[in-house]
This record gives structure tokens, sequence and C-alpha cells, in this order.
């Protein structure tokens, strides 16, 4: 073998160095690049999870202002209907006494036209106390309370499908910030599963499509 053909084979081993190398610093340009992209995924992910979970938290915030709100006004409205039965309960029983007095032979005229006029106004008053249109009869009182409590209770249902929407999507969000550091596609793609459910529940949570209690 002489020189030249020697320094062809160096040329040629060191050619194949070379592109060896080209082709080892391409795969992990490659690598790189990929892992760029999987990490600006995960992160654009988690902040839309975040966004979701933020508009969760404040749609949580108000169910649970209303259901408090109405939990308080629905007690307040019983006990003012009750107050107000106590005092219709003692008309009644002050017209009965009236009524017993008037089957009394013993009554001048003037005594029972006094009683009857009496027994008049004080049927007249348990009749406005038991419904009074437009104003806060027992009658109207009562719907007003079944009203707020229907309110409330409608305002619990949506507070409970906020709370499962908030526990997963801040699962979703672990999940997501592990799935960057492991370079784990299944932990993103979980992620984004538990934020669809989390989205879904917070839908729910606003608009109430489907009560999660019977």
């Amino acid at each position: 073998m002489d020189a030249a053909e020697v320094a062809d084979q160096i040329r040629e081993s060191a050619d194949e160095r070379h592109r060896e190398a080209l082709r080892e610093h391409e795969i992990k340009a490659e690598d790189h690049e990929a892992k760029e992209r999987f990490r600006n995924r995960a992160a654009l992910t988690i902040a839309i999870l975040a966004a979701i979970l933020a508009v969760c938290e404040l749609g949580g915030d108000d169910a649970k202002n209303r259901m408090v709100n109405s939990n308080i006004r629905a007690s307040d409205g019983w006990a003012l209907y009750q107050a107000k039965n106590v005092r219709q309960t003692e008309y009644r029983l002050a017209a009965d006494g009236l009524k017993r007095e008037l089957t009394s032979a013993a009554l001048t005229d003037a005594q029972r036209a006094a009683a009857t006029a009496d027994l008049k106004s004080y049927e007249k008053t348990i009749a406005r106390y038991e419904d009074e249109p437009g104003k806060d009869g027992k009658k109207q009182m009562q719907a007003q309370a079944r009203r707020l409590e229907e309110a409330r209770d409608r305002a619990g249902e949506r507070n409970e499908s906020f709370d499962f929407a908030q526990m997963l999507l801040q699962l979703a969000v672990v999940l997501g910030s592990v799935s960057i550091l492991a370079l784990s596609r299944p932990l993103l793609w979980a992620a984004g599963l538990l934020g669809c459910g989390g989205l879904a529940l917070v839908v729910n949570g606003y608009l109430l499509l489907v009560p999660l209690t019977p």
C-alpha cells in the first residue's frame, strides 16, 4: 500500500467521522426541538387549565355567596312568618273569646254592639295576616321563603359542581407541571383529560344542566 492509498483511507475515515458527527448533531438538534415543542405545548395547556380554574373559582365563590344569602333571607322570612302566625293566633283566641261572650244573654245592646265591632275587626286582621296581596301576608311570606329555599338549593348544586371541577382542574395542573419535568406525553394527556372533565363541570356549574345530587 503506497502513501497515496494511505492518505485516501485517512481522508475517508475523517470524512466518515465528520458525517457521523453531523448526524449526531442533527439528531440532538431534532431531539432538542421536539423537547422544546413538547414543553411549549405543555406550558400552553397549563395556562389554559389555570384560566379555566380561575373562572371555576369565580363561579364557586358566587354560588357560595348566593347559597348563604338565600339561606339567611329564607331563615329571616320563616322567622317573620312564625312571628306573624303567633300574632294571628292571638287574634284568633281573642275572636273566639268574643264569640263566646256574644252568646251571653247578660250583655247590653251597647256591649253587644261593641263586642260585634271588635269581632269584625279581629276577623279582618286575621284575614289580613293570612293573605295580603302585594304586602307581607303569611301566604306571600311563605311563597317567598320557599322561593329562597329553592334558590339556595340551586346555588348549592352549582357550588358542588364547581367544587368537583376545581379538584379535577387542580390535579390537571399538577400533572401538566410534572409532565414538563418528566417530558411525559401520557401525563400531559392525562392532564388534558382531567381538564376536559373539569371544564364540563364548570359549564354545568354555570348552567346546571345535570344536577350532581338526586
